[in-house]
């Protein structure tokens, strides 16, 4: 049986189903999926793109410093968008959160995301 740590934080919106927000096995920690929630109201932060994706990058921020690391830490990055043409604007927001080297990442189109959102990400992150 694997050493499993369960990451939790009021900083990130709350799991809202059948998961957590993080699970820690040794120094990898697996984040679950970030939507565009603010923390303390659990509303979408904004319908505007831009709003979505900054809040998304803080959420997971959130959650790898509840688990001891940061965002430079993720060395596996997701991101589900409903419409890739966003992709150009993923990046530059990215390139505020992340300096060099990168993590290895997948932009993946999607049909539809939870409560309306236009941006999910997840990852992996070694400590």
């Amino acid at each position: 049986m694997a050493n499993k740590t369960i990451i939790a934080t009021d900083k990130a919106p709350q799991a809202i189903g059948t998961y957590s927000q993080a699970v820690k096995v040794d120094n990898t920690v697996y984040l679950s999926g970030q939507i565009p929630l603010v923390p303390s109201t659990m509303e979408m932060v904004s319908e505007q793109f831009e709003e979505q994706v900054v809040q998304v990058f803080e959420n997971l921020k959130a959650v790898c410093e509840a688990a001891g690391g940061s965002l430079e830490d993720i060395v596996k990055l997701n991101i589900f968008l409903i419409d890739l043409a966003n992709f150009a604007t993923v990046n530059e927001i990215m390139s505020r959160y992340f300096s060099q080297p990168y993590p290895a990442r997948a932009a993946i189109g999607v049909r539809q995301l939870p409560k309306g959102s236009l941006v999910e990400m997840d990852g992996v992150m070694e400590l």
